[in-house]
């Protein structure tokens, strides 16, 4: 088994056993630090465009340059020290914690703790929603962002190392932080959106395949050939697009916000959702990770017979 593989495996083992740490997490701080930069960067939400890329340059700058130099220290050490940020970045516990704390009172009947839940994963207004609201919504989150939280942070552990993890997972968060459409984000908060855009085009779609691949593969490819394109975001498209026809459930569809119901397209193909498809995509999200890590393992034993060749 290669290093970076058998780096994810430990990963993944210590996030099951463990989960995040309740107290301390490197990202509460990271958060605190970004909180901070908006402020000075964006008061009365008055930053622009630039204002925003050189937020997000200055914080980048001394936690790749971190990265980068520990990526020099001796083997053995390298690979705890990344096996334990891999095992911070990773959020697979946590997605199913989040899902099965909304699964469990939707199938005991008890909708106001089901709403109360769901609105932890989302940002909708979720007191507007009925059953299959609540299961659509957390459904949505975790195909979402087992893509997100997941997968990306794999990928780019094991295409970039150390420094490609760090990298996607600070642009991730800012992105979580700053990436809305709002007067006081629109602007400022671009640069760090698209960016996140950008860093996780390749991993959304294979992720997307990674979900066909484990489901209903026919429905998958075609819904994501057919749907992925009309939703708003490039990345969140593909991903839940195919992880619904994966399902064979149909997700999507108009949903409250704050600001009013807004018109979203359908995605996937199959009845509606209900509680029993958020432990359905939960499921999809382990097999999907099943494959990854043994795809990524016979790519590296592939390349490894090449040049001994």
């Amino acid at each position: 088994m290669t290093l970076p593989v058998a780096i994810c495996i430990a990963a993944l083992l210590l996030d099951h056993f463990l989960g995040e740490p309740r107290r301390w997490h490197p990202l509460v701080g990271l958060g605190g630090c970004i909180d901070w930069l908006e402020g000075h960067f964006n008061r009365d939400g008055q930053g622009g465009i630039l204002s925003g890329a050189l937020a997000v340059v200055i914080l980048l700058a001394p936690i790749l340059t971190v990265a980068v130099l520990v990526s020099f220290l001796p083997p053995v050490i390298l690979a705890l020290i990344s096996i334990v940020v891999l095992w911070l970045a990773i959020g697979h516990r946590s997605l199913s914690e989040h899902g099965l704390a909304v699964y469990r009172p939707l199938v005991a009947g008890d909708l106001e703790g089901a709403r109360q839940q769901v609105g932890m994963m989302v940002s909708r207004d979720t007191r507007a929603l009925d059953e299959t609201g609540v299961a659509t919504a957390a459904t949505e989150s975790l195909l979402e962002n087992g893509a997100d939280a997941v997968f990306a942070s794999l990928f780019w552990f094991l295409v970039a190392g150390l420094p490609g993890l760090v990298l996607h997972r600070v642009v991730n968060t800012l992105d979580a932080m700053w990436g809305y459409r709002t007067v006081r984000f629109n602007r400022f908060g671009r640069f760090a959106a698209r960016l996140d855009d950008l860093l996780n085009w390749i991993p959304a779609r294979l992720t997307a395949l990674a979900y066909g691949l484990a489901g209903k593969t026919r429905a998958a490819m075609r819904c994501w050939r057919s749907q992925a394109g009309g939703w708003d975001s490039p990345n969140a498209g593909p991903v839940m697009a195919a992880g619904a026809g994966a399902l064979g459930v149909s997700l999507g569809g108009d949903a409250p916000y704050s600001e009013g119901w807004r018109r979203r397209p359908e995605l996937g193909e199959g009845p509606l959702a209900t509680a029993e498809t958020i432990t359905q995509a939960l499921s999809l999200i382990r097999r999907g990770l099943v494959l990854w890590l043994t795809a990524a393992l016979g790519l590296t034993l592939w390349h490894g017979e090449l040049l001994a060749a």
